[in-house]
């Protein structure tokens, strides 16, 4: 089922982000709790392509593996910096074999050359290349940047960029990371401005460390941390587990306040970790997401 079809079913969704582990280690720790990831009933989860050093194949490996194991609904992430236009089909045709229904169109990372190579500059050029697709049609999910992308310090030419790639057929957003709400809801007001009515998804990740924090600051640059959460944290910096529930807490607050204020839809970033998403769930009163999809 396309994303833009779950939408359109239920009043809000809940999804998770996962990250193919590089060790098979990793793999296992996975494993063992998608049990979990399981019972939270998620609208659909999504795994990145190539992220934190991790290979593109074992994308395709964990997307394969949830679709065939597991009841959980895969949507792979899909870059398109240094791929030519024959890859980018390849790899279009082994999803749509695997009865893949969704792709996170991205850009990706530009390498450290500032050189791109391949067939593809933008995430708007790999949206024009899935709609073209012909094997398969698939529903195609874009990135969004509240506090801005650190590349593109223009915010209006920002919102052109989300634009056009709306305009030749995203169907839906999920937004980058954000810690403060009320920076998500006036980029929602800019996105009406801008005539993009498209449902957005925003993402949500607790922070259950210092160290993770760092981590975020480095992976999803221009993300503003709030005083008041820094506040927080550092009460607690001697205290690692108060550090995590502080973390949880502000997370759970920004979720019941994006409910309130009738959001389509929270993406969790999960980094493959359980435990502080259920907490969450808790928190907003129902422990799986059939429970919420409806009543919030």
């Amino acid at each position: 089922m396309h994303v833009s079809d779950i939408l359109n079913r239920d009043k809000t969704i809940f999804s998770f982000e996962f990250f193919p582990p590089k060790s098979d280690d990793g793999w296992s720790a996975l494993s063992n709790r998608l049990h979990d990831f399981e019972a939270m009933e998620p609208s659909f989860v999504s795994v990145t392509y190539g992220a934190g050093g991790s290979s593109r194949e074992r994308t395709h490996e964990l997307v394969c593996h949830l679709a065939t194991n597991t009841s959980l609904d895969p949507i792979p992430h899909l870059t398109c910096v240094g791929h030519t236009q024959k890859e980018i089909e390849s790899l279009l045709h082994a999803y749509s074999e695997a009865k893949v229904d969704n792709i996170l169109a991205l850009r990706g990372d530009q390498p450290i050359s500032g050189t791109t190579g391949g067939d593809f500059q933008h995430a708007v050029d790999l949206v024009d290349a899935i709609k073209k697709f012909s094997d398969a049609s698939f529903g195609i999910g874009v990135a969004g940047f509240p506090e801005g992308h650190p590349e593109t310090p223009n915010r209006l030419v920002q919102m052109d960029h989300l634009k056009a790639k709306v305009d030749r057929g995203a169907d839906w957003i999920c937004t980058q990371l954000f810690f403060d709400n009320r920076a998500y809801l006036d980029w929602l007001e800019r996105c009406d401005l801008a005539g993009i009515q498209t449902p957005t998804i925003a993402g949500i990740m607790p922070i259950t460390s210092l160290s993770s924090m760092r981590r975020m600051a480095e992976l999803a640059g221009g993300a503003n941390f709030p005083a008041p959460l820094l506040r927080r944290l550092h009460r607690f910096q001697d205290d690692p587990q108060s550090v995590r529930q502080a973390g949880i807490s502000w997370a759970a607050e920004q979720c019941a306040d994006l409910l309130d204020h009738g959001v389509r839809g929270i993406h969790f970033y999960t980094m493959n970790q359980s435990s502080a998403t259920e907490e969450i769930y808790r928190s907003l009163g129902a422990p799986k997401g059939s429970m919420l999809r409806n009543n919030t």
